[in-house]
């Protein structure tokens, strides 16, 4: 498999395979032109499909982790036909070879305990590769670190995203551009709260340094109900009634 790096000279031109089309594309293709500058690094397979990978220095990452030195991934994909190939080998390796060019520490992605969950990294696929639990967060997400030094100091989870948890009653949705879905999916579930009187505020995170300070691991979409912590997985519209308990 042949795979292209997309920068901010060709992005205009190429298609990103998380996005879905249209306006989606464009808000995700808007966010990683943002972030080329410090450091972010997208490659995908050059065939159509969901096989990607894409990373950033974690200095600058937009999730509440301390990890200086590191290299983030943020989103590692590989589904569908495109799985079993060893394409997620090729796309892990080449972060692994910019990594250690760069005199980077290590790796770090979260994931979760046990089982693999949406929009997380696989856990048993991690652990595969040589990858370590440098902590975890009370919700069950946790860090994952892959060591390329010997005196690596694990990073480690920001107080706020180690004991998620919101104070005000209802729904909370803290969400990104960073994933397309976001984009599609959260003006409807706004849409159908409004609709059935459920109580939701919606509150976008901006810049990095408020993604840094949300009150949970995963930035690109965290749901709260009455202060808790509920889910990092994009909710249609119909999974969020069935969570609220109302029938569509």
């Amino acid at each position: 498999m042949n795979y292209i790096r997309i920068t901010k000279d060709n992005i205009d031109e190429e298609h990103i395979c998380c996005a879905m089309s249209g306006k989606q594309s464009v808000a995700k293709k808007e966010w990683l032109k943002q972030r080329f500058d410090e450091g972010l690094v997208f490659y995908r397979s050059e065939e159509r499909g969901k096989c990607f990978i894409e990373y950033i220095p974690a200095e600058n990452a937009w999730v509440p982790i301390e990890a200086d030195g590191y290299l983030y991934i943020t989103c590692l994909w590989v589904s569908g036909a495109m799985k079993g190939h060893g394409y997620s080998n090729d796309l892990l390796d080449a972060c692994i070879r910019d990594a250690k060019t760069q005199g980077r520490k290590g790796l770090c992605i979260l994931s979760s305990e046990k089982r693999k969950k949406e929009f997380l990294a696989d856990p048993k696929y991690l652990a595969y590769k040589g990858f370590a639990l440098a902590d975890t967060s009370d919700c069950g997400i946790t860090l994952q670190y892959l060591p390329l030094a010997p005196d690596a100091e694990p990073p480690r989870f920001r107080e706020c995203a180690r004991h998620p948890g919101v104070a005000e009653d209802g729904f909370v949705l803290y969400y990104t551009d960073q994933c397309p879905f976001t984009y599609y999916w959260v003006p409807r579930v706004a849409e159908v709260a409004r609709a059935h009187n459920i109580p939701l505020k919606v509150i976008p995170v901006t810049d990095r340094e408020s993604a840094r300070n949300v009150p949970a691991p995963v930035t690109t979409y965290a749901l709260f109900r009455d202060g808790k912590f509920v889910t990092q997985s994009i909710q249609s519209d119909k999974k969020f009634l069935a969570l609220a308990g109302i029938q569509p």
